[in-house]
């Protein structure tokens, strides 16, 4: 199979830190740096080294990260444990501006999953149901009149 999306980056980075990353979300509370890898955003939304080398740069790219046998169970499963947590918002789990990472991430996953994903229930759980705006404006769907 050829990586044309140089996916693989994700599955060395997450190589010594997803369970942590997955213990640290299911106990409420982000305590270690590796949301770059675990939650990846669209590029174009941040600008240090680590977000740019872990952008998704295209909607292709989600797609096939998502299709990915490591990677797309594995962002599932954090995904669910963040919706697994109680009584809790996105900024007291992750802090910020992790919060908007999540939700950057979300909203980008959700535009290539079916309506119900668990993409779309992290939005409807902690965001309201909205996508992150920038996201949206990067993908070409941001609503006119937005301003």
């Amino acid at each position: 199979m050829t990586d044309t999306h140089d996916l693989q980056r994700f599955v060395q980075a997450q190589e010594d830190d997803y369970a942590q990353a997955l213990a640290e979300i299911r106990s409420g509370r982000k305590r270690s740096h590796w949301m770059w890898y675990i939650f990846p955003q669209l590029a174009g939304l941040g600008f240090s080294a680590l977000s740019q080398r872990y952008a998704i740069r295209s909607l292709a790219e989600a797609e096939a990260y998502l299709s990915h046998p490591v990677l797309g169970p594995r962002l599932r499963a954090c995904a669910e444990a963040v919706i697994g947590v109680e009584g809790r918002s996105a900024r007291e789990i992750f802090g910020s501006p992790d919060d908007l990472k999540l939700r950057s991430c979300a909203t980008l996953f959700a535009r290539v999953s079916p309506a119900g994903s668990v993409f779309h229930r992290v939005l409807t759980r902690y965001f309201q149901g909205e996508g992150d705006p920038q996201t949206l404006r990067l993908l070409g769907l941001a609503p006119s009149g937005d301003g």
